[in-house]
């Protein structure tokens, strides 16, 4: 009697919802950024209506608003255009590795595939934050960076946003860890301060930052660097301020290989990712004292 074992095609949905399950969690900017959906047939440009700000006056009674006046505004938009590229990656699974494995095929490859596709989308998103050109806090030329975080630099970036009239609502930081360290140090004087009030207790007792002038700290180790070590731009930003755009979210085909004795399998997403908003988002590029 011939043995014969599971194949790759049965496993399949099993795998793809594992990767989105994968790309989902692990994928911290998706859920920070203003999310878009473009279907099918609706060409591969998302086009966002940017609206300018406009001021009212004050008006006496009786009297027109003429055009030209101060209370007469002209309301033209500008446009921000997310363009859908393609992400994936593919591997080879032989016959003798899947059937003699100890481990779980299925959660192993999916896992993979969705951590993989979660760190492209991330890189891309926190790519943008060098793109925010208007508001610098750190170093201004973000491609020689020498400052140091401090927690006063996150007051400063918010007061600009502030400033600029940016919702206070909705707002985020997001730094590399490295980064994040010295923010850390900065807060506790160096993890040693006798006199730590709650932000720096959570800081010593769990690691993470918090909440700092009302605004989330996150930390991600998915921002490249400017091309030298430790030097890196992070971002505090509204939500609106970048934009992520799906046409597909990941999904897994595979093709069965006679020849190589095994299943080829290709994983893949179709999204974009841009600037949406570029003065509701500040670059905080700073360099590291532990890279």
């Amino acid at each position: 009697m011939a043995t014969t074992t599971t194949s790759l095609n049965d496993l399949l949905p099993s795998i793809i919802q594992e990767a989105l399950f994968v790309a989902s969690e692990q994928s911290i900017m998706r859920g920070l950024v203003k999310n878009y959906t473009l279907g099918p047939a609706q060409g591969k440009t998302i086009n966002v209506p940017i609206y300018p700000q406009v001021t009212a006056a004050t008006l006496t009674e009786g009297t027109a608003i003429e055009i030209g006046s101060s209370a007469y505004s002209n309301v033209s938009t500008n446009t921000a255009t997310l363009t859908i590229g393609e992400v994936g990656l593919g591997t080879h699974i032989s016959d003798l590795a899947r059937i003699a494995s100890a481990s779980n095929v299925v959660a192993d490859v999916g896992r993979l595939f969705g951590e993989a596709i979660a760190r492209k989308i991330d890189l891309d998103l926190t790519a943008r934050f060098a793109e925010f050109t208007t508001n610098v806090v750190g170093t201004a030329n973000i491609l020689a960076i020498s400052a140091n975080i401090t927690a006063s630099d996150i007051f400063k970036a918010v007061a600009k946003l502030r400033s600029a009239g940016v919702p206070s609502t909705d707002l985020a930081c997001v730094l590399h860890p490295a980064v994040a360290y010295d923010l850390k140090a900065n807060l506790t004087n160096t993890y040693a301060n006798p006199n730590a009030g709650t932000i720096q207790n959570t800081a010593m007792l769990s690691g993470y930052v918090g909440t700092i002038a009302g605004v989330p700290v996150y930390e991600t180790s998915n921002i490249n660097n400017n091309g030298t070590a430790g030097d890196f731009v992070g971002g505090l930003f509204h939500r609106d301020a970048l934009g992520f755009g799906l046409m597909k979210d990941v999904s897994i085909e595979v093709m069965r290989s006679p020849l190589m004795r095994g299943d080829e399998l290709v994983a893949s997403a179709l999204y974009a990712t841009g600037v949406v908003y570029e003065g509701y988002g500040v670059a905080m590029s700073f360099d590291s004292t532990v890279l």
